[in-house]
């Protein structure tokens, strides 16, 4: 069951701030600001670091209460909150005598030590911690394959949190505090445990409820249709909208799975369906699955649904393959006979990338391209906000609510356009894959 925003929220702050508290109650007599300071950062970033393991987007829990976007937007800024308190942590002992007897001492004695085998863990961590951010920060730039950042992001962030806790435990002062060692030993336990549940609990199950690949058909020249068919199980339990990781023709266990929307509606049936556009990776290679080849899911996430929602009308903008999820609500919408009222405006670049025309034309939906051919007598341009206050009256703007997906640009300028016409951020909702 998804968590609530608030209860995610007082989770999360009351397990980063924890260890500082109990360090602040078991520690011995106080230092200098600065040295307090420098071990309250370090404390911190560590609690941080851990929990970004947790913040990883694939617990339904709080993905699905949150949303994906919120989830892996907090990630991010967690992460590089955690990289400045890291880096600033060791400076600020500047002036701190070093050597002689240990914090912890009985004599208490406020030194630090000088031990490198204490040291070298923590300065290990210090140098690879500002590489595995800003290889996740430039992943798109540098071109590298998903799979090959994912298990580089998953083992680098592992290794970290061991030399952390090898580090905080034998060359904290606090950390070696055997309450906070015991609280230190959990914490990590808790972050390599969510790794074991996402690379072998997940898999073992997805491994007794495999998917058949149904069919691959083509729909534009860049962009194919991929759907599954339950193989002697009942299916998922998804709501329009949703996503799933998808894994085609590998093992269960492999990093080879990746994130897509679910095209097809519940009402439709077992079967999932995938709209999925060639960029690199596994997507080069969809034309070429074969009908019956064993595909494995893991889903559904996200929460760009609109099934509980009681406006009377839904908005759809869509851009580029961000139709997908959208094209699922759509379907489920007609399927189940809702009554409210829905308008689509779907936007690409030229007409040879247009999906479902047909499909969508019945809807009534409103095509733009950006670089229409001659003959072209849909909208032209980008979806903007004349496009938008074309589409959409005043009485829209008041009371629907707006459901989008496509490149940020472009959702960017649509949601900062809602947000001028007073459409209050509640009735935005938005999904992202792509983070700077």
């Amino acid at each position: 069951m998804p968590m609530k925003p608030l209860f995610l929220i007082v989770a999360y702050l009351v397990s980063v701030t924890l260890p500082l508290i109990l360090s602040a109650w078991v520690g011995g007599p106080p230092r200098q600001l600065h040295q307090e300071l420098a071990s309250g950062l370090g404390i911190l970033a560590f609690s941080m670091i851990l929990m970004e393991f947790i913040l990883s987007g694939r617990f339904k829990a709080i993905s699905n209460g949150v949303g994906m976007d919120v989830t892996m937007r907090f990630h991010q800024i967690m992460a590089r909150t955690a990289l400045v308190f890291a880096l600033l942590h060791p400076f600020l002992y500047q002036g701190t005598p070093s050597g002689g007897q240990r914090p912890w001492d009985p004599t208490r004695q406020l030194t630090l030590t000088t031990d490198f085998y204490a040291l070298s863990t923590g300065i290990a961590a210090y140098l690879l911690l500002p590489g595995l951010v800003l290889l996740a920060i430039g992943r798109t730039q540098l071109g590298y394959r998903y799979e090959t950042w994912r298990l580089l992001h998953g083992v680098g962030a592992l290794l970290i949190a061991v030399l952390l806790l090898h580090h905080t435990v034998y060359a904290g002062r606090y950390g070696s505090q055997p309450v906070m060692t015991w609280v230190w030993l959990a914490m990590t336990g808790v972050a390599v445990g969510s790794l074991l549940i996402v690379y072998l609990l997940v898999p073992l199950l997805k491994k007794a409820r495999p998917w058949r690949v149904a069919s691959v058909v083509q729909l534009t020249p860049k962009q194919w249709e991929v759907t599954v068919r339950p193989g002697g199980h009942s299916g998922l339990d998804y709501k329009a909208g949703q996503f799933a990781w998808l894994n085609v023709g590998h093992s269960a266990f492999s990093m080879k799975e990746n994130p897509f929307s679910i095209c097809s509606a519940p009402a439709a049936g077992p079967e999932l369906s995938f709209m999925i556009k060639e960029l690199g990776d596994f997507t080069r290679t969809v034309g070429q699955i074969k009908a019956g080849t064993v595909a494995y899911i893991d889903g559904p996430y996200g929460n760009l649904s609109v099934d509980s929602r009681v406006e009377p009308g839904v908005a759809l903008i869509a851009g580029g393959v961000g139709l997908a999820p959208l094209l699922g609500i759509l379907r489920q919408m007609r399927l189940t006979s809702d009554s409210r009222k829905v308008k689509l405006i779907y936007g690409n670049r030229i007409i040879d990338q247009i999906a479902y025309r047909e499909e969508l034309g019945i809807d009534g939906a409103v095509f733009a391209l950006s670089e229409p051919p001659d003959t072209w007598h849909g909208e032209t341009g980008f979806i903007d906000g004349a496009l938008i206050d074309q589409v959409f009256s005043e009485v829209e703007f008041g009371e629907w609510v707006f459901v989008m997906c496509g490149p940020s640009i472009m959702m960017d300028s649509v949601e900062e356009h809602l947000i001028n016409r007073g459409v209050p951020s509640h009735r935005i909702l938005s999904e992202r894959f792509y983070y700077d």
